[in-house]
């Protein structure tokens, strides 16, 4: 899968050679869109396993197993957010010799970067995926003490002396912290669908570019030798200390306390051609940098990041409601703020393919969705249970004619983050909210265009037992740059054409 990714661009306003913390920098990565219809036996089949995987995402966030591989097999609940985001893909280069290329998911819902190492064993993975797992030599890679804070972090904050006593460090030893020679044990992670036991290494990696080069020197990542159900690693872009974004500061505040991406609108058509969607580190001026084309939509709309005390790696923001049409349905108080147990919000999630909303708000969407569309067109039901998303409509009558008044019936969609209703609202545009294809054999008389909401039902709040109270899916921020501002803790949405932006800043 890595050779077939674009060669990633480094953009840098200097003549240098090395990459300093002062000078300001631009990363450019392509994300290439890891979903289409070759990989299913059909559109039914495409949607409903996204939208199984959707929900079973969402309705395990921060709800993670974690536990060292240790002989007590002592599993601890605690909260991780780790799970495979299986939508949009990058790649980099680890240095050995030869030089070897590794495509992961990249997921802001994550704050862990980890990857297949050989020998690689992976349970029940058929049918999926089977990339070369990296071979490392581990007298050329740093083992991480069991003291470091970066085993802390990848135990969940799990003490130093326990980590120690867990590689078997002796007490006397432990008590006058002098176990730096003893490596950080295993650590085992389990999510959704899927599990994998790693080891914490650290060596340099790099992003293959032109002169001159990158190297992320001393980065620490997670080196799996044995998984379950999940045979490709993950980027995690997430707020937690071993994030990309946060090794990425270390070499460059610039670098790393702002990045952005801008996923290329798709049809899970395998056939058509597509860009690469921009994965952009660092800041660039986009009064200079605008694409061109009437999607463009200026300067960002921006809404402030909220603090998670049990999930800090989630990038939540407020929803203060929706609009359908011209009616504003207001969001229940759960996705506005963030209480102290960390319940509420909702989360920017780049791994996520649909957007996930509490039952109660849901319904009322789809009950203006449905007065718009409902009166016109008839419900798909049979579609709806082939697909997983409700409401489906045909857009069609039964002889493939057109309806009277279908183009004014499509509602319009927008979201209102917290700012203000009217300054943080974004409005999608209306292939981010409603999914039309072709329904039917392949005589043209039984063939029918069907429209499907890409909206989901996250199930009833007290039933789903805290955590976020929603999910902005990846589907839903096509079209958009979405930038993650670190240092001024704020999410911002700008319209774009996001391969004019690829063009522009490349």
């Amino acid at each position: 899968m890595a050779s077939s990714l674009l060669l990633l661009l480094l953009l840098v306003f200097t003549a240098s050679s090395t990459v300093t913390v002062s000078e300001p920098v631009l990363v450019l990565l392509p994300l290439t869109h890891s979903l289409s219809q070759a990989q299913f036996t059909s559109t039914h089949h495409l949607l409903k396993a996204a939208a199984i995987r959707s929900v079973s995402r969402f309705r395990l966030r921060g709800r993670h197993l974690s536990s060292s591989a240790s002989t007590d097999h002592q599993h601890r609940q605690v909260s991780l957010p780790l799970a495979p985001g299986s939508d949009y893909t990058l790649s980099f280069t680890i240095a050995s010799n030869p030089p070897q290329s590794v495509s992961l998911y990249m997921d802001t819902g994550s704050d862990l970067v980890w990857f297949p190492c050989s020998p690689f064993r992976c349970i029940l993975c058929e049918g999926k995926p089977s990339p070369s797992p990296a071979i490392l030599n581990t007298s050329n890679v740093s083992q991480i003490s069991c003291q470091s804070t970066s085993c802390s972090a990848a135990h969940s904050s799990r003490s130093s002396s326990d980590l120690c006593a867990m590689a078997r460090c002796p007490l006397e030893s432990i008590e006058v912290s002098e176990c730096a020679s003893f490596p950080c044990p295993p650590f085992y992670y389990a999510y959704a669908d899927g599990s994998f036991i790693a080891h914490l290494y650290r060596h340099s990696v790099s992003i293959p570019m032109s002169s001159p080069s990158l190297v992320l020197h001393n980065f620490t990542f997670g080196c799996a030798h044995s998984a379950l159900g999940e045979p490709i690693g993950v980027a995690g872009f997430g707020r937690g200390t071993l994030s990309l974004p946060a090794q990425l500061s270390r070499l460059s505040p610039t670098l790393g306390n702002r990045f952005s991406y801008c996923l290329v609108s798709h049809s899970f058509d395998s056939d058509r051609v597509r860009r690469p969607s921009p994965l952009i580190l660092g800041r660039y001026d986009s009064k200079q940098k605008k694409s061109s084309g009437e999607e463009d939509g200026g300067e960002f709309i921006y809404t402030r990041m909220l603090s998670n005390p049990k999930h800090p790696y989630f990038y939540c923001i407020g929803l203060e409601g929706i609009s359908v049409g011209k009616k504003y349905i207001p969001a229940p108080p759960s996705l506005r703020a963030v209480d102290r147990r960390g319940d509420g919000g909702m989360v920017v999630d780049s791994g996520t393919t649909f957007t996930m909303l509490p039952s109660n708000l849901y319904e009322s969407v789809v009950a203006e969705f449905d007065h718009g569309l409902g009166r016109i067109h008839e419900r798909a039901r049979g579609i709806e249970e082939k697909t997983g998303l409700s409401p489906c409509y045909y857009l069609d009558d039964e002889s493939g004619g057109k309806v009277v008044g279908s183009n004014t019936s499509v509602p319009t969609v927008s979201l209102h983050f917290s700012g203000g209703v009217n300054e943080s609202r974004v409005v999608l545009p209306r292939r981010n909210y409603l999914y039309e294809f072709v329904e039917g054999g392949d005589a043209p008389a039984r063939r029918r265009r069907v429209g499907c909401l890409m909206l989901m039902n996250g199930g009833d709040e007290e039933e789903l037992g805290g955590g976020p109270a929603a999910t902005l899916g990846n589907y839903q921020q096509q079209g958009f740059e979405v930038v993650y501002d670190l240092e001024e803790r704020r999410v911002g949405f700008a319209r774009r054409h996001c391969a004019s932006l690829w063009d522009s800043l490349s």
